[in-house]
């Protein structure tokens, strides 16, 4: 296969890779990324950014997608963007409000001696008083240690666009003018909401006056029955209320002033599909699991997160590995993570999968292990697994889901030299016919066979042109790549460095005949329109 030197096509390909790597939860740090992708390439980054909303799994990609492009100058982008902001449920909104805005926070630091570079005046000192038995208190005497005081900034510190304004004031009249849609945000936003109508300045409507700034909410309303859930003393009482004014878990359990089994059945009917995950634990320390109608809810639920839309498989298995659970709920939770993972994408060509577990690999076995499972979860047709170091292992699956998997690759652990070519060699030796070759390495290879001098073998014998993939954990080189390029060999390479929530991002992009076929589909992606006021 001859080499094809597309730069525009790396480029683009650059930007799907690094949507692999995501600090979790920090904005501050992701911004950077997409600064670069937008002036890189424009007309592309719009398109990912729709296609993304829809397909992307990482909140903080999803959230820096509408702040790059609401602040671009580029035509298109703009609208584009206030578009997927509308989308946007209130707490989501306000992060991206404050990331424009910039936000200043004061953070207090224990020390034990004065820091370089902090400035004097940001120290205050800890008081020692020596007292003698019998006597007065001396003079205060200062500590070497104390308190430093420092200021945190977090964003552009922008002005927010005119613009953006408008499609915000668009965005609360739309949920101030149905109030039942109005009370359940402000439930489980209303610090969000309260902000976005004072930084923005943005006068409130009757209701949302009342609700959010006079705290006078009307009779009957959601929000007058959260006020009398937490006056209640009554366990029975609070039950009540809950059940009947539809609090959210999050808000309800805050309130609660016992948790008896009729609050804790009012709790979980309440709860949506990935915060049962979040909370079996707590639910089984409550005995949710001995009351058979309790049981039988959250086994509803789990059931309902096989399909729900905001359900993360990793949260699902390691609530599973977590918790003391029954061996029913266990298997359940197994079920939840193959079914999310499988959602992401099918692997529909004869696939070999070879995972790096030589000695530089000892940092990143845990990962390669997760995206081998991972990977191996999704494959239609045949799968051939090795785990290599300068020897192949086969690895064979008990069963077709995530679990069973992961228990196969169980005990493998990092050791040896490295011959990434050893399990193309087997591949060729037991005659296992792919179209796809998907390598688990940082690839570093010293050891014969070689990869490439192994691949060239297996297509000539086996009348075969196997597509390459290198998933790269942290710290991984190119040298394979580079050994490849120079052989006319064309591969596919995907950086993984960011965390486990990031994971299934893979699925979609492997699951496709060639990253072009992806490159292709994104860039016809259609782009949301701005709705009318």
């Amino acid at each position: 296969m001859a080499v094809v030197s597309n730069p525009e096509a790396d480029l683009r390909l650059g930007m799907l890779n690094s949507l692999l790597t995501c600090p979790h939860r920090k904005l501050g740090l992701v911004h950077p990324l997409h600064a670069d992708l937008v002036k890189a390439d424009p007309r592309f980054y719009v398109r990912l950014a729709a296609w993304y909303a829809d397909h992307g799994d990482v909140r903080d990609h999803k959230e820096m997608f509408i702040v790059t492009l609401v602040t671009s100058d580029f035509p298109g982008h703009r609208d584009t963007g206030l578009a997927m902001l509308r989308e946007l449920p209130p707490y989501q909104l306000g992060r991206v409000i404050d990331f424009i805005h910039g936000r200043k926070e004061r953070v207090k630091v224990e020390v034990e001696a004065p820091q370089e570079g902090v400035p004097a005046a940001a120290m205050t000192h800890k008081v020692e008083r020596r007292v003698g038995k019998g006597k007065k208190p001396g003079k205060p005497k200062l500590a070497a240690g104390g308190t430093v005081t420092l200021t945190d900034e977090f964003g552009l510190f922008k002005n927010v666009p005119r613009s953006l304004k408008t499609e915000v004031t668009r965005y609360l009249r739309e949920r101030e003018a149905d109030d039942k849609w109005f009370d359940a945000t402000a439930l489980q936003a209303r610090k969000a909401l309260k902000r976005l109508y004072a930084l923005l300045h943005v006068k409130p409507g009757p209701r949302a006056q009342a609700v959010l700034f006079d705290e006078v909410p009307p009779e009957g309303s959601k929000l007058a029955g959260l006020k009398a859930l937490a006056q209640a003393d009554d366990a029975d009482l609070q039950a009540k209320l809950i059940a009947e004014h539809d609090v959210p878990f999050r808000v309800a359990i805050g309130l609660v002033k016992a948790v008896t089994p009729a609050v804790l059945k009012a709790l979980v009917a309440r709860m949506s599909p990935q915060e049962v995950i979040n909370n079996l634990d707590m639910l089984r320390k409550r005995g949710a699991f001995d009351a058979p109608d309790l049981k039988a809810l959250v086994e509803s639920k789990l059931e309902a997160a096989k399909t729900a839309t905001r359900v993360s498989a990793f949260k699902a298995e390691t609530a599973r590995d977590a918790a003391a659970l029954p061996a029913e709920v266990k298997a359940t939770l197994d079920a939840v993570a193959d079914s999310q993972v499988k959602a992401r994408g099918r692997i529909a060509r004869p696939t070999a999968l070879l995972i790096d577990k030589s000695g530089s690999m000892s940092q990143a076995i845990e990962i390669g292990k997760r995206l081998g499972s991972l990977l191996a979860a999704v494959a239609d047709k045949e799968l051939f697994v090795y785990a290599f170091d300068s020897i192949a292992y086969p690895v064979e699956a008990a069963g077709p889901d995530l679990a069973a998997w992961e228990k196969a690759l169980t005990g493998i652990t990092a050791g040896g030299n490295t011959s990434v070519g050893v399990g193309v060699d087997q591949l060729r030796r037991k005659k296992q016919y792919v179209e796809q070759i998907v390598v688990v390495t940082d690839e570093g290879e010293n050891a014969e066979p070689k990869f490439v001098a192994a691949l060239q073998k297996y297509r000539t014998e086996m009348k075969a042109d196997p597509q390459v993939c290198f998933v790269k954990v942290t710290g991984a080189c190119t040298q394979l790549e580079d050994e490849c390029k120079k052989a006319g060999i064309v591969t596919d390479a995907y950086q993984f460095s960011g965390d486990y929530y990031a994971l299934p991002n893979l699925v979609p992009l492997l699951a496709r005949p060639s990253k072009l076929e992806l490159l292709q589909e994104i860039l016809e992606y259609p782009l949301p329109q701005r709705r009318a006021a």
